[in-house]
C-alpha cells in the first residue's frame, strides 16, 4: 500500500518517519520514560511534518485575527502562506503543503506529534477521508492562554497516521467481569503478583531488583512464568519508511 503525497506548495515541508526521541523524556535519569513501550511506540507510529522555518506566535487573548502576531526568525518567502491566523479566537493555522491520498477504506488522522509537549498551545486533531478528498487539510493549534510560543525550524508541527475508521462503527464495547475469562484472569493475577513483589523489592532497595530497575514483560512480549505462548507479532521498535519520489 502507498500513501500518496502530492505537493501543493513550491517548497513543501519535509516529511519524515516519526522520531522516537523527546526532550522531556531525555531529561529523566537513565532516560526512564523510554522504558514505557506505549509512549515510544506512539512516537513512531506515523510521520512528522517539519516546520520549514523557525517562528514566534503571540496572542493577546483577543478574538480577532489581528490579536495573533506571527513573526519568522528570518525573512522567508513561504512564511505567510505556511502559517496564518485564519480562524481567530487564539487559533493558528499551518499548511502541511500536500494533498494526501490513501487506499480505499483508509483515512488519515492529523494531530500534534505524540508526547511532544508545548507549553501554552495545544494541537487540534482531525480525521480526514483521504481515500477520496481532492483538496488538502490544515493543521491547527489553539493557544491555551495569552502569551508567546515558539516553533523551531525542523520541529514537527503536524503528525499524520492512518486508520481504517469505518469498521469502528461496528465495534460494540462490552464490559465483562474478568472472572468470565479464566485464562485472562490467571494471566492478570500472575502479572499483578510479580509486579507487587518487584515493587516491594525496589522499595527495600533489594540489590537484584535495583540492578534490574524495571520489569520487561511487555517490552519483551512475554508472560510472567510463561503462563502462555509469547505473541509472534509483538513489536517494541518501529521505523516507518521515508517518502520517495514517484511518477
Amino acid at each position: 500500500m502507498e500513501l500518496e503525497c502530492y505537493p501543493t506548495a513550491m517548497r513543501p515541508p519535509e516529511i519524515v518517519p516519526g522520531r522516537p526521541d523527546r526532550a522531556w523524556m531525555d531529561s529523566f535519569a537513565h532516560r526512564h520514560p523510554y522504558r514505557c513501550l506505549p509512549l515510544s511506540m506512539a512516537n513512531t507510529t506515523g510521520w512528522d511534518i517539519l516546520c520549514p522555518m523557525g517562528f514566534t506566535a503571540e496572542w493577546n487573548g483577543g478574538v480577532n485575527q489581528s490579536d495573533i502576531v506571527l513573526t519568522p526568525d528570518y525573512p522567508h518567502p513561504d512564511f505567510h502562506n505556511f502559517v496564518k491566523s485564519h480562524f481567530s479566537h487564539g487559533v493558528i493555522t499551518m499548511h502541511p503543503g500536500y494533498l494526501f491520498r490513501t487506499s480505499p477504506g483508509w483515512s488519515m488522522i492529523t494531530q500534534g506529534a505524540p508526547n511532544h509537549v508545548k507549553d501554552g498551545i495545544q494541537p487540534l486533531a482531525g480525521l480526514i477521508e483521504t481515500s477520496w478528498l481532492p483538496f488538502p487539510f490544515t493543521m491547527n493549534w489553539i493557544f491555551t492562554r495569552p502569551g508567546r510560543v515558539r516553533f523551531e525550524k525542523n520541529e514537527p508541527f503536524c503528525f499524520i497516521t492512518l486508520v481504517q475508521d469505518k469498521p469502528l462503527e461496528a465495534v460494540q464495547p462490552v464490559i465483562r467481569s474478568m472472572d468470565s475469562n479464566p485464562e485472562l484472569r490467571e494471566q492478570y493475577d500472575l502479572w499483578e503478583k510479580h509486579r507487587a513483589e518487584f515493587n516491594a523489592k525496589i522499595w527495600r532497595s533489594d540489590p537484584e531488583a535495583t540492578k534490574e530497575a524495571w520489569q520487561r514483560f511487555y517490552f519483551k512480549g512475554e508472560f510472567p512464568e510463561q503462563v502462555a505462548e509469547a505473541p509472534e507479532d509483538h513489536t517494541n521498535k518501529r521505523r516507518l519508511k521515508s517518502p520517495r519520489f514517484g511518477g
